[in-house]
């Protein structure tokens, strides 16, 4: 858990952010006044609805932020698959936070100062893994950028220069398997020993993650961060699966999302977090939307925080609800990666005569027709069945960065 004394500086600095000492008023509190632990509770809880508003109102930066705007040099904003892309500003010393939190992230996995890292993403104005780059180059390792080079030209440069480490999200994991074995190029006896993999699920899918490691002939780390809050968890190489809140840079509450209140260790809740060190460009109580279990287990936390059982579990927008079930997006790649023959998959979720049907194209990398199977284990798993076809090899998109596989309508 993050110090008594950081939480207390956080609460000193909101009456200078316009964003925050507008909605402490609303509140009914007063900016300055505020004290650790006693306030904690009456602080309003923040959501990216708040924030895309406040951006809407004070254009183009929006005004969560502690310093004047001069003070700020790196700008970054979310991809924008949810709706409308976030900005975000960080001054150096906010910057500084996020790279201490790879750091973590790095230190946890095992990577080394005189390790290889490729970083098979495209560069663009979205976090992604700037910070894991940077945070790399800081560290001393070697850092090798991808951005701009197909997939076959990422898969030969890192086979060429040795890269012991790999960034990337799971299903470019994935694709990049594929694509090795399609040309013939041995990534299972190159030097790479470890895949750090974030942006969606799967780092913590057991299909997905067994897939992965098979592919690669290395330890797959999980690894989840936004935008908004910057990295927020790490994967321990001593204990496979799960994910640990940074707590010494965030304070981590799990809340109903119906009532609001701290649900126990053990049961699904929210994911609210605080960033603790990025004075710049705070987030109080930031409601993520990310569905988590905290491990009740006495000791699960290993010293660094609280430990996430299976991840984050899904997202409360991505819940499907069918005939009367609901089911997480990840619980059907689950099913599907645990089907050899399946290269890709889409969800499609259509509303026919009143009632919500689930189609499932998938595309079969032989001759060997396993959708009956498919559609047999989502009866069995899930309780309610779906309309599995099989589709053209090369008919489905391939995903670099936040896989886009499920479609409503």
């Amino acid at each position: 858990m993050p110090e008594p004394a950081d939480l207390q500086r956080l609460l000193d600095l909101l009456p200078a952010n316009g964003f925050y000492s507008r909605r402490l008023v609303a509140a009914g509190l007063k900016p300055g006044r505020l004290r650790y632990p006693d306030d904690w509770h009456r602080l309003p809880l923040t959501t990216k609805a708040d924030l895309v508003a406040d951006q809407a109102a004070h254009p183009p930066f929006g005004s969560i932020h502690s310093l004047p705007i001069d003070r700020y040099s790196r700008f970054h904003q979310t991809s924008g698959t949810t709706g409308r892309p976030l900005r975000w500003l960080d001054t150096p010393q906010s910057w500084s936070a996020l790279l201490d939190c790879w750091q973590a992230v790095y230190d946890h996995a095992g990577v080394r100062p005189d390790d290889r890292l490729f970083f098979a993403f495209s560069f663009g104005p979205f976090l992604g893994f700037w910070t894991a780059f940077e945070a790399g180059c800081r560290m001393g390792a070697l850092c090798l950028p991808g951005g701009g080079m197909g997939t076959t030209a990422r898969l030969r440069f890192l086979l060429d220069n040795a890269v012991t480490v790999v960034l990337c999200t799971p299903t470019y994991a994935l694709h990049l398997a594929e694509v090795a074995q399609r040309e013939g190029l041995d990534l299972a006896g190159s030097a790479v020993r470890a895949v750090i993999v974030a942006g969606e699920p799967g780092g913590n899918i057991p299909a997905t993650r067994a897939r992965i490691e098979a592919g690669w002939g290395a330890r797959v780390f999980d690894h989840h961060g936004m935008t908004e809050t910057g990295p927020v968890t790490a994967e321990p190489a001593a204990a496979p699966g799960g994910l640990h809140v940074l707590d010494r840079w965030y304070l981590a509450e799990v809340l109903d999302p119906t009532t609001l209140q701290p649900v126990p260790p053990g049961e699904i809740g929210e994911l609210v977090l605080t960033n603790v060190h990025r004075l710049g460009s705070p987030l109080v109580r930031y409601r993520t939307g990310d569905q988590v279990r905290v491990d009740p287990t006495p000791g699960a936390d290993l010293g660094i925080g609280p430990r996430l059982i299976g991840g984050i579990l899904g997202r409360a927008d991505d819940m499907i609800v069918l005939r009367g079930n609901n089911v997480y997006p990840s619980r059907i790649q689950a099913i599907l990666h645990r089907f050899p023959e399946v290269a890709e998959f889409r969800i499609a979720v259509e509303d026919q005569e009143s009632l919500a049907v689930l189609r499932i194209d998938v595309e079969l990398t032989g001759d060997d027709d396993v959708t009956p199977r498919i559609d047999q284990a989502i009866r069995d798993e899930l309780l309610f069945r779906a309309v599995v076809r099989r589709v053209e090899p090369g008919t489905l998109p391939r995903f670099e960065m936040k896989a886009q596989r499920v479609s409503r309508g």
